[in-house]
């Protein structure tokens, strides 16, 4: 009986093309595979550090080859909901490091156009204080073929929004978290413990500096969310890390100039918040939500509804926003407190 053919394509049938590399700013090169395994080239160019971002990590002959080389591997595909903003911190540590001890460095990825061009960018961003468009036009400028996917540009812009860094504050944030946790949940039905750290404590349990603004079951009283444990949205938001495919395209949803609206506001006009739906973090209290896509939201201490969870699916508000991954209150079942007289410890 013959074998069953596997038409599926795979790295192996893709070539990196001939050696491509420019040099982005003095001592800073971004190029391909092909460049990162020059051997000739490396020593001519006298690049002593290499960072990686690719799916596999750079042949271990060329460390060999070249004893002196540092480098640096960020695993990482060509996918628009794959997580580059929490490598940018790490990666501009590297770059910096680099250039600043009078080195020359080559960040690649394959094709040197979206991953190793998104660190880049970042880079320059951070290190002079650019917006991502102005940064990105001097990567443009350099090297032609530069593309990020639409996921990697969002992610620049709300990096430029977080001021250069991470906010663990930032609602966007949250919610590009919440996304890539809940890409996973997709694909394993359960939360996987490396994302454990998404699922804030129990504010009803807090003893050091309990927030004064809280929400609690209308039934029982027991507090079940802080303020900060809120995530607010406006009617009718278009939810950004939701429109974001999974899937790498050439073509970019949106141009470049302008990459994804982050929901900025006009900082002249007050910004009124929904108030027909509570979107929350996913908190402890909430037991359900680590081995389940969806499910109801009790009341921990009286078992009353107070709302429900979606991990892939969300939640349409009837203000027309739709949230996904959701975790929601409603309105109608808890009651705000503006002062916590005795933090309760129940469970």
């Amino acid at each position: 009986m013959a074998q069953e053919v596997d038409h599926k394509l795979l790295r192996e049938d893709f070539d990196a093309g001939p050696s491509s590399y420019d040099e982005v700013i003095p001592g800073l090169f971004l190029g391909n595979l092909t460049a990162a395994t020059d051997i000739k080239w490396l020593k001519e160019t006298k690049i002593n550090y290499i960072l990686t971002v690719d799916s596999c990590p750079l042949p271990r002959k060329i460390q060999e080859l070249l004893p002196n080389l540092t480098v640096m591997y960020i695993q990482v595909t060509d996918l628009p909901r794959e997580d580059l903003l929490t490598h940018f911190g790490d990666s501009y540590e590297f770059i910096n490091h680099a250039l600043e001890t009078s080195n020359r460095i080559l960040v690649h990825c394959y094709f040197g156009i979206s991953r190793s061009a998104t660190l880049v960018i970042a880079y320059l961003m951070k290190k002079y204080g650019k917006s991502f468009f102005n940064a990105f036009e001097v990567v443009k400028e350099k090297r032609h073929c530069v593309e990020p996917n639409a996921g990697f540009l969002a992610q620049l812009k709300l990096y430029e929004e977080m001021s250069f860094d991470i906010d663990n504050t930032n609602v966007q944030f949250k919610m590009y978290r919440l996304q890539i946790a809940a890409d996973k949940v997709r694909k394993a039905k359960i939360l996987p413990q490396n994302c454990a750290e998404l699922i804030k404590p129990d504010p009803a349990l807090t003893t050091i500096r309990p927030e004064p603004t809280v929400y609690r079951c209308k039934k029982c009283r027991r507090i079940v969310a802080s303020v900060s444990n809120i995530l607010p949205h406006v009617p009718k938001e278009k939810q950004i890390w939701r429109h974001i495919s999974t899937k790498r395209t050439s073509k970019q949803s949106k141009p470049v100039h302008e990459p994804l609206d982050l929901q900025k506001k006009d900082e002249n006009q007050p910004v009124e918040f929904c108030t027909k739906i509570l979107f929350v973090e996913p908190m402890a209290w909430m037991p359900d939500i680590t081995h389940n896509v969806e499910g109801k939201l009790n009341c921990p201490k009286c078992s009353t509804k107070l709302g429900s969870f979606s991990w892939i699916a969300g939640s349409q508000c009837p203000c027309g926003s739709k949230i996904a991954p959701a975790f929601y209150l409603v309105p109608s079942k808890v009651d705000w407190s503006n002062a916590v007289q005795n933090v309760q410890v129940t469970v």
